[in-house]
């Protein structure tokens, strides 16, 4: 029976166990013309010291205007590989493995002049009104996703994940709430996202898997279900997507239908439904900061992989920390074997 520390294979991808640190952007330290710095460095180095099996880099822009702020980090210019190569490699020299998230935030592009969607409907009446996309605009997107995803291999990333969820770019194409268009992205919800995922897979080398971030549920009046998004990421598996990451929520202002009780692995149960419906791994995540309730995921086999992310910011050790308190043999890093 696998738990948190069976190491996990998946195509060419080979985890030393099954955590992962899922994309957290960091905002307040700007990213000059969208290149990690120091900080970015140190922040997920630190994780791969700490015996993590995966890490995967914060939603990274395809497009200077698909950051949530200029303070994020992008990947539309050759120019920002050289810092990307650099964190991949010092994170490989610990046995972990790397992968990077490319999104768009769409009409969330907070700091975007003006941010653009599928349709112009703003997120609140807090966010500017967004510019419709035109036809072409949406194809030169296509390409920027694309682009963004040969750049990770030149940086030498293990895997690429494409953010479908939380109210971005591509989750504003599968939503019937925000998707309003008259023309073939209108008309079929899942298009936009199913030819950004055969455009990512054109560029990746063989056997390089393809992660996919997804809302599987809409917590807003008129909201999607778990059944809806399922049919729409068969489409996504179809073209390539190998796993699926699964979280929910993120597309507007909480409405009647009302937001999910947030406890400890409240979103566990939609990675399992996604996991029976799609036949395909899946990473559960939603404050499963302890360890025990992380291991159970694994244990009852409702996911493939379990995401830490709040606990991770607090603990950059968190894997090793976990494998002390399971049992799990997890190696400490010699310089700091004295400290346990």
């Amino acid at each position: 029976m696998a738990d948190l520390f069976t190491p996990y294979n998946f195509k060419n991808l080979t985890l030393k166990n099954r955590i992962v640190m899922p994309p957290m952007c960091q905002y307040s330290v700007k990213a000059e013309d969208g290149i990690p710095n120091d900080w970015h460095f140190v922040h997920y180095v630190s994780r791969a010291v700490g015996g993590t099996g995966l890490i995967i880099v914060e939603m990274t822009g395809v497009h200077p205007d698909g950051r949530i702020t200029n303070q994020d980090t992008g990947i539309w210019s050759d120019d920002q590989i050289p810092a990307y190569r650099k964190i991949v490699e010092t994170v490989h020299s610990y046995g972990t493995k790397i992968g990077i998230q490319l999104g768009h935030a769409g009409r969330k592009a907070q700091d975007a002049e003006p941010s653009v969607a599928p349709s112009a409907i703003p997120f609140s009446s807090h966010y500017k009104m967004p510019r419709a996309l035109s036809g072409a605009e949406v194809e030169e997107l296509i390409q920027a996703f694309r682009e963004g995803a040969r750049r990770a291999v030149e940086a030498g990333f293990d895997t690429v994940e494409i953010h479908g969820a939380h109210g971005y770019l591509i989750h504003q194409f599968h939503s019937p709430l925000t998707n309003q268009r008259s023309d073939e992205y209108g008309q079929d919800l899942p298009l936009f996202g199913e030819r950004v995922v055969e455009a990512v897979k054109e560029v990746l080398p063989e056997g390089m898997p393809i992660i996919m971030r997804v809302s599987a549920k809409e917590y807003v009046d008129g909201g999607y279900d778990v059944q809806h998004c399922a049919e729409i990421c068969k489409r996504y598996r179809d073209a390539g997507v190998d796993i699926f990451h699964i979280s929910s929520g993120g597309e507007g202002p909480v409405g009647s239908n009302g937001g999910p009780e947030a406890k400890p692995g409240y979103q566990v149960d939609l990675a399992a439904e996604f996991k029976q419906l799609l036949k395909v791994p899946v990473i559960a995540v939603g404050l499963l900061d302890e360890y025990n309730a992380a291991q159970e995921v694994i244990l009852s086999g409702k996911a493939d992989l379990v995401a830490i992310g709040r606990g991770m910011l607090r603990d950059p050790y968190w894997a090793v920390h976990a494998a002390k308190a399971l049992d799990g043999g997890q190696k400490v890093p010699k310089p700091y074997e004295r400290g346990y």
